[in-house]
């Protein structure tokens, strides 16, 4: 019988990570608003929602919209092109969802009406929403602009949590 060599292998323990992912690589989109600029990182563990995101943007579907849903101390949501809250893209997209989903302060998240029912209309946490984790999925953080999300947060509203004076993305920009 012939004789076996022995394998060894070195084993190097990795620390788990204890913060979110870097934005530093990712894809940015600029929305400029009546209200000042905001900068959103898209998440690229997330192709199918950030993907279709980005796509919108670089078709200039979000230029004119307005955010239409303004729940101060939740939310401040938009795209949709009726400012109804009804209206999208005219397709649905899957849900999205990965192991790190949180809908944390100053994440971007896909608006829907149930599973599988995105499209276009999306929002960002004004404080940590993760009652909305296994329900809408995050495809972005905003990395500049938080103040002015928080001021579009503060604005007057009327029935249905409308603004009472138009907050309008003028233009989006892929960077």
């Amino acid at each position: 019988m012939g004789s076996a060599t022995p394998v060894t292998t070195a084993i190097t323990a990795v620390p788990a990570a204890t913060t979110a992912p870097s934005t530093d690589t990712w894809k940015k989109v600029r929305l400029e608003t009546n209200k000042g600029t905001i900068v959103i990182a898209l998440d690229p563990d997330m192709p199918v929602t950030a993907g279709n995101f980005e796509k919108l943007v670089s078709q200039g579907y979000y230029d004119g919209i307005i955010f239409h849903r303004v729940i101060d101390g939740f939310m401040i949501q938009g795209g949709d092109p009726t400012g109804t809250g009804r209206g999208g893209p005219g397709y649905r997209i899957a849900d999205e969802f990965t192991t790190h989903n949180r809908n944390n302060r100053g994440t971007v998240a896909m608006a829907n009406a149930g599973p599988g029912t995105g499209g276009s209309q999306f929002f960002i946490n004004l404080v940590n929403n993760n009652g909305l984790d296994t329900k809408h999925p995050v495809f972005g953080t905003v990395v500049e602009g938080m103040d002015v999300v928080d001021a579009i947060g503060k604005v007057s509203t009327g029935a249905g949590a409308r603004p009472l004076q138009n907050v309008t993305i003028t233009r989006a920009t892929i960077l």
